[in-house]
């Protein structure tokens, strides 16, 4: 998360009216309050630290075999292959959800036809529940998040096939 994307999420948070919003991620905790100063009151502050620092172990160096670089190449080939697809990409932060309720069946399936302005899914935030619309036509060739997993903004969501 970057500094123009907090910056947005303080204003975001300043026009709801919401005295207090914690964010936590896998990497970063964030926790805004809002409210007018006066002379018994705090400053607003934000506070970020880095959680996954703590909690992941030193990479060891990769061993350099023929396996290794023929796993390289495939994931190249795979990268290469994704680059024809249209990559639909989440608008906002929040949680992800396929359906529209527990007892509802999903928005769309991998090898399904889309179209303009058809629903893939839903994002929570701040409990509020916003439909995603598809902005081409294509079928789906990849789902890339799981349901109910947190998204960041700009966090790729579905691969498109336009064709």
């Amino acid at each position: 998360m970057d500094i123009k994307e907090i910056q947005s999420l303080i204003k975001f948070v300043a026009k709801s009216g919401a005295s207090e919003v914690k964010l936590e991620t896998d990497d970063i905790k964030i926790t805004i309050r809002t409210g007018s100063l006066s002379a018994n009151s705090e400053p607003t502050y934000v506070h970020t630290m880095p959680m996954a620092q703590q909690a992941m172990p030193a990479a060891a160096p990769a061993p350099v075999e023929v396996p290794a670089a023929a796993g390289a190449t495939e994931a190249e080939k795979q990268k290469a292959e994704d680059d024809k697809y249209i990559t639909i990409k989440s608008p906002i932060i929040g949680t992800f959800y396929r359906k529209p309720s527990p007892d509802k069946p999903v928005f769309v399936e991998v090898g399904q036809t889309i179209g303009t302005g058809d629903v893939l899914c839903v994002i929570e935030a701040m409990k509020l529940f916003n439909d995603i619309e598809s902005e081409v036509s294509g079928t789906i060739v990849k789902i890339l998040v799981d349901d109910s997993s947190p998204v960041e903004f700009d966090q790729p969501l579905f691969l498109v096939d336009p064709s």
